[in-house]
């Protein structure tokens, strides 16, 4: 596993080549959550498409999801792809924002991260890295969201073993770091910058800011462990 000086060697590498990205790009937390849920499985490009149709027909609200038919939200949604899917997760979602809470994400929000964690991954269709997405990015919670280019530039660098699971990988960084929300919410989003620019499943390494700490690892930068 890497250590916390591996963390930190790899955060100032991508901090000082990307700078401050102010991720999560939303209005207000309920957009935060729909986002998270919309972006599963898609590029985000297709998320901002579903998000500005939501908008555009004024149901970017707790109360218009909930009330319109799952296949009318489903055509509205279709760019995000898996759209009847994601109907009926964002339903869920809704439903359990409603019940739990009056429809109200500061009233959510003030959960214990904890309890909250559990019961959204209580809710359908919310995994691990979609709750934490909502915990991190609209509840302001301290929680570190791992995704799959986490776990690829890990394993490239060595810094994770091919068994490591989300649990082990988040347990790494949350270990490691300081429980601030500023910093999950930065380091996420230069992780997530540098696997769509850098780490992709063909690697272009050379120009990765990341070619230090391959060597710092005693890899050659081009060298791989995964190849997905």
């Amino acid at each position: 596993m890497g250590s916390r000086a591996d963390l930190a060697r790899m955060y100032a590498l991508l901090d000082g080549h990307f700078g401050a990205l102010h991720w999560w790009p939303a209005e207000e937390p309920f957009e935060v959550a729909v986002g998270a849920i919309l972006t599963q499985n898609t590029a985000w490009t297709n998320v901002e498409k579903a998000i500005a149709a939501l908008k555009a027909k004024g149901l970017l609200a707790p109360e218009a999801l909930f009330r319109i038919d799952t296949q009318q939200l489903a055509g509205v949604i279709r760019p995000a792809g898996y759209f009847n899917v994601k109907a009926e997760r964002l339903q869920s979602f809704v439903r359990f924002l409603r019940e739990g809470y009056g429809g109200d994400m500061e009233r959510m929000a003030a959960e214990p991260l904890p309890v909250l964690r559990d019961k959204l991954l209580g809710v359908r269709g919310i995994g691990p890295e979609t709750a934490d997405s909502i915990l991190l990015y609209a509840c302001g919670k301290p929680t570190f969201v791992c995704d799959a280019y986490t776990r690829r530039i890990l394993l490239r660098h060595g810094m994770i073993g091919d068994h490591a699971d989300y649990r082990l990988i988040q347990e790494m960084f949350m270990r490691d770091l300081a429980p601030d929300v500023a910093l999950f919410n930065q380091f996420h989003a230069l992780i997530v910058n540098t696997g769509k620019a850098f780490c992709r499943t063909a690697p272009n390494c050379a120009p990765c800011p990341l070619r230090e700490l391959g060597a710092v690892r005693g890899r050659r930068p081009g060298q791989r462990r995964d190849s997905r």
